[in-house]
């Protein structure tokens, strides 16, 4: 028998084997359709939304042809009548513009006419007597000494104390007097708006107390009247707040006097 000759023996064929460089990257490819990542899912969604817009956008832009028949001289007479309608429109918010400023101008002027008639109001019910009110002042005694106050003294450091700029005067705590007030003789005392008042006097008027004090103490002023007749001894002190609490319960009504507007 011949005898084999030399080499290597013959070896069964073996199957293509794939390129290992090529491997990893087939793998990632089919990891990322069959298991894509959370990254991967957001960029898809982001990707088909683009791409649904740009269609919509491209079939209204193709569809959109409401004009594309007219002629021009259409066109210009569209254009026209839409100028004159914005011209209207505009005229109408202006003239609502004025009148919403007219209103507002004439709120304002309602506003400070009412707070006016109220600050009025309030100061007439000081003047007229028909409020309790307080503030600075002076507290004017007067005591009998040798003789008996006359009515008409006290009338006239009344009428002292209001030319020096008293707000409201009030007597012994009883009478509140006002512009119709009065005084007369009566008994031991005097009698003042009805009411019968005795000595001591206390008389307390509201106002600048330097003022009112110096109204009672000019020469031949109220004080001197008092104490020149011999009657009485008066004592001034000024306060800072006073209380006055009585009040004139029913104003009169005028019956002759009516305004003249």
């Amino acid at each position: 028998m011949p005898e084999p000759t030399g080499g290597a023996p013959d070896q069964p064929d073996q199957p293509d084997q794939p390129d290992r460089a090529t491997a990893p990257g087939v793998a990632r490819l089919r990891d990322a359709l069959t298991r894509p990542s959370r990254s991967q899912v957001v960029v898809a969604v982001l990707l088909a939304v683009v791409g649904f817009a740009g269609i919509t956008q491209m079939r209204t832009t193709a569809e959109d042809d409401t004009y594309s028949g007219y002629r021009e001289q259409d066109l210009i007479d569209l254009l026209t009548g839409l100028a004159g309608t914005t011209q209207r429109a505009e005229a109408e918010i202006s003239r609502l513009e004025d009148i919403r400023d007219d209103l507002r101008s004439s709120t304002t002027a309602r506003t400070a006419a009412i707070e006016e008639a109220r600050r009025e109001a309030r100061a007439l019910e000081v003047l007229a007597g028909t409020v309790a009110v307080t503030g600075p002042g002076i507290r004017v005694t007067i005591e009998e000494d040798r003789g008996t106050v006359r009515a008409s003294a006290v009338v006239d450091m009344i009428q002292e104390l209001r030319s020096a700029g008293a707000e409201a005067i009030e007597i012994n705590d009883q009478v509140r007097l006002v512009a119709g007030s009065w005084a007369v003789q009566a008994g031991d005392g005097i009698e003042v708006d009805g009411v019968q008042l005795s000595p001591p006097y206390v008389v307390e008027a509201i106002g600048t107390a330097t003022t009112l004090d110096g109204a009672m103490s000019f020469p031949d002023g109220p004080t001197q009247t008092f104490e020149r007749d011999g009657a009485a001894t008066v004592d001034v002190d000024e306060v800072d707040q006073l209380e006055i609490a009585s009040t004139v319960a029913d104003v009169a009504e005028p019956q002759f006097a009516r305004r003249s507007d």
